[in-house]
């Protein structure tokens, strides 16, 4: 009879702290790309509100008009340069799960190579097993036709 891996409860264990840390990467991931469209939506912003203020100056504005358009524009940079920290923590974030997911799966294939040898190593010794028993079988039937 086979026996059991006795690591198995332990290669599980690994195997969930993987599939964790393959979700909390994707997760991770996804926020990233997250924060730079906003990112991205803040600057494209910034540009057409930049170009709304340059075709009204054309125009001519009051001073108050021009503090206003100034005003929101200094708004806007100051929400682009917080924008640009967030994108710059969520990529250190990203980093930071990848080497986790990374570290997780050397773990998990260590456990599982402990598994696949055993199991090999069991498979041979349940080969042998079974060749003994043909072989002790098959004498006991020459054995038998050679006492008639």
């Amino acid at each position: 009879m086979a026996q059991k891996f006795n690591l198995q409860i332990v290669l599980d264990l690994m195997q969930e702290r993987a599939d964790e840390a393959t979700r909390e990467l994707g997760r991770l991931i996804a926020a990233e790309k997250s924060e730079k469209e906003k990112l991205l939506l803040l600057q494209q912003y910034r540009d057409e509100y930049s170009q709304r203020f340059l075709a009204a100056a054309r125009n001519g504005l009051s001073t108050r008009e021009w503090r206003n358009y100034q005003d929101f524009l200094d708004r806007i940079d100051q929400a682009i340069e917080q924008q640009k920290k967030t994108v710059s923590t969520s990529k250190e974030d990203t980093v930071a799960g990848q080497d986790r997911w990374q570290e997780q799966n050397v773990k998990l294939k260590a456990f599982d190579t402990l598994s696949q040898r055993f199991h090999s190593q069991e498979a041979v010794r349940e080969a042998k097993r079974e060749q003994k028993i043909t072989d002790e079988i098959a004498a006991r039937r020459r054995e038998g036709k050679g006492e008639e």
